[in-house]
């Protein structure tokens, strides 16, 4: 019998089982997949090569203690900062704009690209928005409760300086505004907004949707700390996990696909797809939501109950499509300002759009079933700053496209005009690095039947279920399961990116499950050290010799 099995080892589910080995509990971790880390894992695509399969650049995770809890970096994880974090393509006889991890560089950039009216706009934007992101933040990382939004976002300031009681309803207005309508009562730039639109709309949805202002928001506190590159490739945040996993007496079972879960009076049966049988106290679900229904049915639970839940889980037509690219020489990129590093632009997101109308159109034709007539494009080419990922003279690009539906319309497969949707990606590249297209040795295009079926993100949706308003927080992925727990069952908790706070690479969703499985299983006892211990730690902190 074990303390606890975690269902799923993506990234979630591996910090999940961190925790728990890190408090002394006896964990088995079951995977479907012959590798770990679901979107977060690297593989040798091409000879050679370490391609990412799903992510690439960390962002949330670095804003957490998750790291450093878990001492991952004792376990060989090493991140290089990206600087600079993003820039957006040159138009309009105006260069590239440029966002460093210095405001002022960043601003310098905007004024030569747009003007001084909206540089200084962005330097007040970043010092309002970037301790609401920090918040958020803070939010994110608890469980999602109305004390806990309480708690994160007391005192804040509207954008105006008012703040206490008074702030309230505008400060709301703030927050549940769309990201377009936000940036246009910023920025004048028509360009400046495209670019922070795209960068907010890396969450899933566009920025004309309500309750997206604080996506384009996060842009703020990627001054305090920009996004990450994982040495060796996304996965090797993955394989730091294992070996932390290993090393706290954990076990990772590979080629395990759970079928169904018992609630067997006292304990979990676990049963996997070869007929084998687990017992566990606990388990902690971090699949995905549609998987861990699947097997709560199979298992017992009230099949109305699971039908009606899935019947509101709004899963979305699917995100994006991906081409991986092995190339003969980095893309050169046209209009780039001078006074860059050696490495130029390529340790940062490339937004490459100039407008919003092209982000418009691009999820108009998703929404109508067809892949989008111009793609919009990120371009991430990291083997600039770690040579790790290709061989010799030889570079590794990633050209990530929004929106692409899972279905296509009139009942046509992705395999009928995967290779169009390649060429018209490389052709969009082409725009932007002329020339790009000849660069190209290899090629991997990861339309979104590929993404469901490699990586199991049902629908082709990265982020598992839709980021919209009514999905996030308490709501995610429904109402009766949003703090992380199903009704009915005990000991059952759930993970991933399908609960708060949601997809990307953060591991909040598995730090919180084992939180509560350690204090289901310390009790009420456990509760009283815990409270004992907060409210003491200020005056141990204070006392000599402490630390």
């Amino acid at each position: 019998m074990r303390d606890t099995i975690v269902i799923g080892a993506g990234h979630n589910g591996l910090v999940a089982a961190g925790y728990l080995v890190r408090a002394g509990r006896d964990v088995l971790v079951l995977e479907r997949d012959s590798i770990p880390g679901g979107a977060v894992s690297t593989v040798e695509r091409f000879p050679g090569y370490r391609v990412d399969r799903g992510s690439s650049a960390h962002i949330m995770i670095r804003h957490t203690p998750i790291i450093d809890d878990l001492d991952l970096h004792a376990h060989g994880l090493r991140y290089i900062d990206c600087d600079p974090w993003a820039f957006a393509p040159a138009a309009d006889g105006r260069e590239a704009i440029v966002f460093h991890s210095s405001l002022d560089a960043t601003c310098a950039s905007i004024e030569a690209s747009c003007g001084a009216s909206d540089a200084d706009a962005y330097r007040r934007f970043v010092g309002v928005w970037g301790p609401r992101s920090a918040s958020v933040m803070t939010m994110f990382g608890s469980h999602p409760t109305a004390g806990s939004f309480a708690r994160a976002f007391w005192g804040m300031p509207t954008r105006d300086g008012v703040s206490g009681r008074a702030a309230g309803m505008n400060l709301s207005q703030e927050f549940l505004r769309s990201g377009d309508a936000l940036l246009d009562s910023w920025f004048d730039s028509e360009r400046l907004k495209a670019a922070l639109a795209w960068f907010g709309a890396q969450s899933g949805p566009p920025m004309s949707e309500p309750g997206t202002a604080p996506m384009v928001g996060i842009a703020a506190l990627m001054h305090t700390l920009g996004p990450g590159r994982a040495i060796g490739g996304s996965g090797a945040l993955t394989d730091a996990l294992v070996s932390r996993l290993r090393s706290g007496g954990g076990e990772l079972a590979l080629e395990q696909p759970v079928t169904a879960m018992t609630w067997s009076g006292d304990h979990w049966q676990v049963t996997t797809g070869d007929g084998t049988v687990h017992r566990a106290r606990s388990v902690v679900s971090a699949c995905h939501i549609v998987t861990t229904l699947d097997a709560l049915s199979a298992g017992g639970y009230d099949a109305d109950t699971v039908g009606r839940w899935r019947s509101r889980i709004e899963i979305g037509p699917g995100i994006g499509s991906a081409i991986r690219v092995a190339t003969t020489a980095l893309p050169a990129y046209t209009g780039l300002p001078e006074g860059l590093p050696a490495h130029g632009v390529h340790s940062g997101l490339g937004l490459l759009v100039s407008d919003r109308a092209h982000l418009a159109a691009a999820y108009g034709d998703a929404r109508a079933g067809e892949a989008p007539r111009r793609p919009a494009l990120v371009a991430m080419s990291y083997s600039a700053i770690d040579p790790t990922l290709a061989p010799a003279d030889r570079h590794l690009v990633t050209l990530w496209a929004q929106w692409y539906p899972r279905h296509l319309s009139g009942g046509r497969s992705w395999a009928e005009i995967a290779d169009r949707a390649t060429d018209d990606i490389v052709a969009e590249m082409d725009r932007h690095a002329p020339g790009f297209g000849q660069q190209i040795e290899h090629v991997y295009t990861q339309t979104p039947d590929r993404i469901e079926d490699e990586l199991g993100l049902v629908g082709g949706n990265v982020m598992h279920v839709e980021m919209s308003l009514d999905q996030m927080f308490m709501f995610r992925p429904h109402p009766d399961l949003g703090g992380h727990r199903v009704p009915g069952v005990p000991h059952l908790f759930l993970a991933g990116a399908s609960t708060h706070p949601g997809g990307g690479v953060s591991g909040i969703s598995g730090a919180l499950a084992a939180d509560l499985v350690i204090r289901d299983a310390d009790g009420v006892a456990g509760g009283v050290r815990r409270t004992v211990a907060a409210v003491t730690a200020p005056l141990r902190r204070r006392m000599p010799g402490s630390r």
